[in-house]
């Protein structure tokens, strides 16, 4: 029996722009360890949530696969502060944990 879920256009929807934050995440040097840890995880659910629902799918698509890389995240990403937050944090000494996997842009 196969299982329908798999093929709801929202189920793959989520997970395209998950995937989008998780890459955005590592271009600009987010540790998601520590980004989970911001305001005892409201944060990342918000961020997550934001993601989700981002309009700008195709431009950050674009932007990760495209673009000249920069140590921030573009204009256009609802999330921006959030992840300026969260790099600045990470830069910051914050111990990186071992099991952590960093995505290449």
């Amino acid at each position: 029996m196969n299982d329908f879920r798999y093929s709801w256009p929202m189920f793959n929807q989520i997970f395209r722009q998950a995937e989008l934050m998780d890459r955005m995440m590592g271009c600009v040097g987010v540790n998601p360890a520590v980004a989970a840890r911001v305001d005892e995880g409201a944060a990342w659910y918000e961020a997550r949530t934001n993601c989700i629902s981002c309009c700008h799918e195709h431009v950050c698509r674009n932007w990760l696969e495209y673009s000249e890389r920069l140590p921030m995240p573009p204009d256009f990403c609802p999330n921006a502060e959030f992840f300026r937050s969260c790099a600045g944090q990470s830069s910051a000494g914050v111990a990186r944990p071992q099991s952590v996997v960093q995505l290449e842009c």
